[in-house]
């Protein structure tokens, strides 16, 4: 049986499913979607949701292997036929409410480690809705013996109308080669662009946290405390995924190599009980 939550406030609504991943099922200004939306007791895949939370990395693990303090760890490659580790762990698994009311909800994942991911964690992720904004918070507490790896953020899938055009501003940009992996670094100023016949799936770096969405019915702006961001999307797709993350994608396998700092990628290490927060806004206005 799934566990549904309904927040409103003003003409912002949101559904959540704990159970599938702790994800927003679908936000709602008034009968408008903001995000890739369904009804939360019609969803059956976290995969059609609106947006889930990234948690302990974002992206991808080359290969499904993470190699950490001299050890190899394998993976589990938990994206259909893609030989990568994909988006963390938290994304599918199930979460408790802690906490549940009208504007807010609260809720938290334990994590043992386990073949999916080799460092015990605890994380809880809030949602709060006032009038014209959700705020989600994300944090994580490192629960093993040992200093590990962390990255959080979110993949929310924004809808792509009309007339959608995409802006923010960045400093460099981590293309992506054939395999979804990041290739090299190169400048970049951001975007300000048309979604229609925008193709890319690139990882931002350098951004400011603030990004604005905008189309023929609504203004969406988006703010985070990360400093990158994933957008992915191509003429075909309805959406546009704009993810707020606080690394570079597979960069645990990236440290070390020629250049490479855990600081360039945006790689947190946790020691035993360090804990990490990340937040991400979505403010909504009728044009």
């Amino acid at each position: 049986m799934s566990t549904s939550l309904h927040l409103h406030s003003g003409s912002l609504r949101c559904d959540i499913r704990p159970d599938l991943g702790g994800c927003l099922a679908g936000l709602w200004w008034g009968e408008l979607p903001v995000l890739r939306s369904t009804p939360a007791e019609v969803l059956t895949t976290v995969r059609q949701a609106g947006s889930y939370p990234l948690v302990p990395f974002s992206n991808r693990v080359a290969q499904a292997r993470l190699k950490w303090a001299g050890t190899s760890h394998p993976l589990v490659q938990n994206n259909a036929a893609e030989p990568h580790a994909i988006h963390g762990v938290g994304w599918q698994r199930p979460w408790q409410v802690l906490e549940a009311e009208a504007q807010f909800a609260l809720l938290s994942y334990e994590h043992k480690s386990d073949a999916a991911w080799p460092f015990a964690f605890d994380t809880s992720q809030a949602f709060r809705l006032r009038d014209d904004e959700i705020e989600l918070t994300l944090s994580i507490t490192n629960q093993s013996s040992q200093a590990a790896p962390v990255g959080l953020g979110w993949h929310p899938y924004f809808i792509k109308r009309a007339g959608s055009h995409l802006r923010f501003a960045a400093s460099g940009r981590w293309d992506m080669g054939a395999d979804k992996l990041p290739t090299h670094r190169l400048a970049s100023e951001g975007l300000d662009a048309d979604c229609a016949a925008l193709d890319v799936d690139h990882c931002f770096d350098g951004w400011d946290g603030q990004a604005v969405l905008c189309d023929g019915q609504l203004r969406v702006r988006l703010a985070s405390n990360l400093s990158r961001l994933v957008v992915f999307t191509h003429p075909e797709r309805d959406t546009v995924a704009i993810e707020p993350v606080s690394h570079v994608n597979n960069a645990v396998n990236l440290l070390g190599q020629e250049g490479m700092t855990a600081d360039m990628l945006g790689l947190k290490v946790l020691l035993p009980g360090e804990s990490m927060t990340a937040t991400m806004t979505i403010r909504v206005e009728a044009v």
